[in-house]
């Protein structure tokens, strides 16, 4: 029983080691320690908790991690997801969920920050104009003989 703990305990400490060194968890870190927003929040300085939860998965380029941020007024936990494309690991969800109150989406502070590389969605922008081929004129059409229907 001591034996199969101990083996299940080195797992998890395994586990959450890989997602502690995980690019998503190193950006995320960074932004909730110098975001203002989250300083207003839970106080600063911000300190984390080793134990990281959640799931990265290289194949499907799919990452959901979760850890505890504590400052001097409070805690709370902060959900980071991101897409792999090609090698890079890029952010499509960073908020702070503290233990009281409402949730500091940070997503947007941290595009502002450090910018981004994928394109904005502009409603106003117009259609590219794509060149039109004339019909050919040597088409024909056969049909059966006969009128239409059962």
């Amino acid at each position: 029983m001591l034996r199969t703990a101990a083996i299940l305990a080195l797992v998890f400490l395994a586990g959450c080691n890989r997602l502690s060194t995980h690019p998503l968890v190193a950006v995320a870190k960074d932004e909730v320690a110098r975001n203002a927003r989250v300083a207003a929040v839970l106080g600063a300085p911000v300190e984390f908790s080793p134990a990281i939860t959640g799931r990265a998965n290289e194949t499907d380029g799919i990452a959901a991690i979760q850890f505890e941020a504590r400052g001097p007024k409070g805690g709370g936990i902060v959900a980071v997801e991101g897409k792999k494309l090609g090698r890079d690991w890029g952010v499509t969800l960073l908020e702070l969920r503290p233990a009281r109150g409402e949730h500091v989406h940070l997503t947007a502070d941290l595009e502002a920050r450090t910018g981004t590389d994928t394109p904005r969605f502009d409603p106003a922008a117009q259609a590219p104009r794509l060149p039109v081929s004339p019909p050919p004129g040597d088409i024909e059409i056969a049909l059966p003989p006969g009128t239409p229907g059962p």
